[in-house]
């Protein structure tokens, strides 16, 4: 697996456009993250259609034609720096098949925010751009409004990446040892519901790959990761790093889970990365060559994840 083309790093006065690909977003939450991103001197633009609402289809943020429209002219307007997501939910699967990639390529590379079911874009983006995007907290996301931890990760990531180039919380080895490779993932159901499809990657071999879920129950994480060791796309998967498993039951269920699944692959693997659906969630780059140690806890990377 090859590193991908790192974004140029936000400054002060940079333009970024917020979208809503997925689900819908509240007013209240948005406007709180806008005045946020303005606080670090950014100059936040919310896009047409980011508060709109399906009208027969109520976990979407409106018609998938304008979801899709506002994310490329948001990606092609030469005056934005940053693409962020307003939040996660579902709907972003059906954006993807009606993206103009052609003209997001040409549009050059800036740089894209988002965790969840944004998961589909991250795999998009690095399949059909070849770049790095950063998963993490989402611009109307309680946990970038209220979590300072979230925050000045995320803003140093954006700002002074090279200074946030080892990520790591409380992580433990749930098999010992260390990796390189690049990094790749986000949510777990968002990849094993992706395969096959044109916007996917047809495997994780090389790479280190960084996973996690939500609402989940173990027996659905048992059936996510068994799809991926059935169809192959776990082969010669170089380290996985294990992010956040909120309501996917107790931990000390889900674990043997985790363990009987990966255990098998003969890789490090570290648990708690304090990435994904946390309090205080860490924001993590997809598509730079990184080392997973996986006795440190800790994920180190070869360079900053934006230049």
């Amino acid at each position: 697996m090859k590193e991908l083309v790192r974004p140029s790093r936000l400054a002060s006065g940079a333009r970024v456009a917020v979208v809503a690909p997925s689900g819908p977003v509240a007013e209240e939450r948005l406007q709180a993250g806008l005045d946020l991103l303005r606080s670090w001197d950014l100059d936040p633009v919310a896009a047409p259609h980011v508060l709109d609402r399906h009208p027969a289809l109520p976990h979407l943020a409106g018609a998938d034609a304008d979801r899709a429209a506002d994310l490329q002219r948001a990606w092609c307007d030469p005056g934005v720096d940053a693409v962020l997501c307003a939040r996660g939910g579902y709907g972003a699967q059906r954006v993807v098949d009606l993206l103009d990639w052609d003209a997001m390529r040409a549009a050059g590379p800036k740089v894209f925010v988002g965790f969840s079911d944004s998961t589909a874009l991250h795999e998009a983006f690095a399949l059909r751009l070849g770049l790095v995007t950063l998963y993490g907290p989402v611009a109307a996301g309680i946990d970038f409004i209220k979590n300072a931890r979230a925050q000045d990760h995320l803003k140093a990531t954006l700002f002074a990446p090279e200074t946030v180039r080892v990520v790591g919380a409380a992580g433990s080895a749930l098999v010992a040892g260390r990796a390189r490779g690049v990094t790749l993932g986000g949510c777990l159901t968002l990849l094993a519901t992706g395969y096959g499809t044109p916007h996917t990657r047809a495997g994780a071999r090389g790479g280190l790959l960084l996973i996690e879920d939500v609402a989940e129950p173990p027996y659905s994480v048992d059936r996510a990761l068994t799809q991926l060791l059935r169809t192959g796309w776990l082969d010669g998967v170089a380290g996985v790093a294990l992010g956040s498993w909120d309501r996917c039951g107790p931990y000390e269920e889900l674990r043997p889970v985790l363990a009987d699944r990966l255990g098998g692959l003969g890789v490090p693997v570290v648990e708690d990365l304090g990435f994904g659906h946390c309090e205080g969630a860490l924001t993590v780059p997809f598509g730079v060559s990184a080392v997973l140690d996986a006795d440190e806890g800790t994920l180190a990377l070869d360079a900053p994840a934006l230049r």
